[in-house]
């Protein structure tokens, strides 16, 4: 038994009883308090009251470094806990360049910079997990083009450990709830000019847990969403952040090799099949349907005039979605 099965236990913010936690997890309850001690020194805040037993207090209220190592204990990547940062992407690649280590991430509930895709800014409140995780894989950079769609089935599945909300994915980097965006993810690569090479991959992702989307600017509060709202109660976020640690690991020991079952994973998920898209293209638009994933991760589309094509860059808009009508 270790700190993260007996904290485990408390993260509904109710009082169990030593006695209980120790039949659950079929220790002594010099154990259990051995383990909450620790958890204390690890800077939970954990009350003791006779007779009701132990309780941590409002664990669904923001990120804490001592819940997330606690949950993540045993984990073989580094993790790091930020209390703010301007952009996890901008701080993880400073740490590729100073030769921080493959599986190394980066976490924080407010980003002051947030960055999306084509230099957008990605709105970073508190109330989101926002991460990012330095990756080294030997191989060359255009063999890596489905790495977002991997990612975002990843963050899929860390999200349903947690939550029972209705995830989809659209094409290629978003994760949504009905018609609404729940998580961005965006994929920044560093190659080496003469042999294409890659240097890093750094996957960054913002998961809109508890966030007060009402409270956004425009437009983003016309299209966001929250898992809070999606489910009707607070998600607690160290849970959430530690969730998307072991999935991406997931990924990272499956991939390349079980590329066609996520991609069929992402496929069965993705929302963006069989709708009707406009695609944004080196300043071309053109109208389509989408049809289905090809083995990169590319968007398979079917235009107006019968011909296929494969879309694997630029923005893709679908229709009833985002303010696309």
């Amino acid at each position: 038994m270790g700190k993260a099965e007996v904290l485990s236990l408390l993260r509904d913010g109710e009082y169990v009883s030593g006695e209980e936690i120790s039949r659950t997890l079929g220790v002594t309850r010099a154990a259990v308090w051995k383990a909450v001690q620790a958890l204390r020194a690890d800077g939970c805040s954990i009350d003791s009251v006779p007779n009701r037993g132990y309780c941590l207090h409002r664990p669904e209220s923001a990120l804490s470094d001592a819940a997330v190592h606690a949950l993540l204990e045993g984990c073989p990547w580094p993790v790091s806990v930020l209390p703010t940062v301007d952009s996890t992407n901008t701080y993880a690649k400073a740490q590729a360049a100073l030769g921080a280590p493959h599986g190394s991430v980066y976490i924080t509930g407010r980003q002051t910079g947030g960055r999306g895709r084509r230099g957008r800014t990605f709105v970073s409140p508190p109330g989101g997990v926002y991460l990012s995780v330095l990756l080294r894989p030997q191989r060359e950079a255009a063999e890596l083009l489905w790495l977002t769609a991997a990612v975002a089935v990843a963050i899929r599945r860390a999200i349903r450990d947690c939550c029972p909300a209705d995830v989809g994915i659209k094409w290629t980097n978003d994760l949504v709830i009905g018609k609404r965006k729940v998580c961005g993810i965006l994929t920044e690569l560093a190659a080496e000019a003469d042999s294409g090479m890659l240097e890093y991959a750094v996957v960054g992702i913002g998961v809109n847990c508890n966030t007060d989307t009402p409270a956004l600017p425009e437009p983003a509060r016309d299209v966001a969403v929250s898992l809070r709202e999606a489910v009707g109660t607070a998600v607690d976020p160290n849970a959430l952040a530690a969730a998307m640690v072991r999935r991406l690991q997931e990924l990272d020991a499956q991939l390349p090799g079980a590329l066609p079952q996520w991609l069929a994973e992402y496929a069965g998920v993705c929302v963006t099949l069989g709708q009707d898209v406009q695609i944004l293209r080196a300043g071309e638009t053109r109208l389509a349907h989408a049809i289905g994933i090809d083995e990169a991760g590319g968007l398979i589309v079917r235009y107006p005039d019968g011909t296929e094509g494969v879309v694997s860059s630029g923005e893709v808009s679908v229709r009833g979605m985002y303010g696309y009508v």
